[in-house]
């Protein structure tokens, strides 16, 4: 579980209809690109924008590649505690591993309603591993993870950690230091050479996608002590995803350069934009000129 993430985006046709034909040519594409699992129907896979049908074909057409060595994790969380219920049932069978962000329009008041959410969903996938999706920008809902962590490792007995996307290097650090023997899944990719020395055990993000060989340099400079490298590494990462980001957001332009790369994920459902050919160009352009160009998974 030490390894690398990629969170999947949901492949779609010209209708906005779902094309999981594309999932066995994305997930060679991330396996010879040194990609350890996929994290799926996550934010960057839109889910909100997703049905809890589709949900559940994105999962059919993942867990195929299973047997080509990618490790699955299942997003499943929902307003609806029914559906994410069923979604992890679903994901029995099907996937590795699930996760649940917190419910977002109806918040928990505390951190055992937080908890009450999770045992919920995490008995119904029997013995999968469970990860809590920490991300309180998105949900408004940000509690201690390293309290949560101590109350869930004695309340879900099948809880395994948590996939931490927040720009708070202090707690992640915490939560790292008191709980050695979970799975703190690092998701703030802008800050990767940061995570190296606060124990990171793994990562999940959107970049891993299209710049894994960017960040396993940037990890064999870190081992290697060239901090000064290190640091110009990960600025073309945060460089990239600012670039992406100036066009409306980052999910709808990320998924559109998915293209780039030899892997046509369609076009964003609303809000996300769909870049145009054109912009895909100016975009290509402004990598070249940084250098980043040469990182791109290929």
């Amino acid at each position: 579980m030490k390894n690398m993430f990629a969170a999947t985006y949901a492949p779609m046709k010209e209708d906005f209809s779902l094309n999981p034909e594309v999932v066995a040519n994305y997930s060679k594409f991330l396996l010879r690109n040194k990609v350890f699992g996929v994290f799926i129907n996550g934010s960057t896979g839109d889910f909100v924008s997703l049905t809890g049908n589709e949900r559940i074909e994105l999962l059919e057409a993942w867990s195929e590649q299973r047997d080509n060595g990618l490790y699955l994790i299942n997003h499943v969380g929902s307003n609806s505690l029914k559906e994410a219920e069923d979604l992890a049932k679903a994901s029995v069978g099907k996937a590795d591993a699930i996760a649940a962000i917190a419910p977002f329009y109806f918040k928990p008041a505390s951190l055992q309603q937080l908890l009450d959410y999770c045992k919920a969903i995490a008995v119904k996938a029997n013995d999968l591993p469970f990860y809590y999706y920490h991300l309180p920008v998105l949900t408004g809902v940000n509690f201690s993870m390293t309290a949560f962590a101590e109350m869930a490792k004695k309340q879900i007995p099948n809880f395994a950690g948590i996939k931490f996307t927040e720009n708070n290097l202090v707690e992640f650090q915490k939560t790292n230091l008191n709980h050695p023997d979970l799975d703190i899944f690092f998701g703030v990719d802008e800050a990767f050479c940061s995570s190296l020395s606060s124990l990171s055990k793994g990562w999940v993000g959107s970049t891993y996608n299209h710049l894994s060989p960017l960040f396993h340099e940037i990890k064999a400079e870190s081992d290697k002590g060239n901090f000064q490298k290190v640091l110009k590494l990960q600025n073309l990462v945060v460089t990239f995803v600012e670039t992406l980001s100036s066009y409306g957001s980052f999910n709808g332009s990320g998924k559109s350069f998915m293209s780039a790369l030899g892997v046509n994920c369609g076009p964003s459902r609303f809000p996300h934009p769909t870049l145009s050919t054109e912009e895909l160009e100016n975009v290509s352009k402004t990598f070249d000129t940084i250098g980043v160009s040469a990182y791109f998974s290929s």
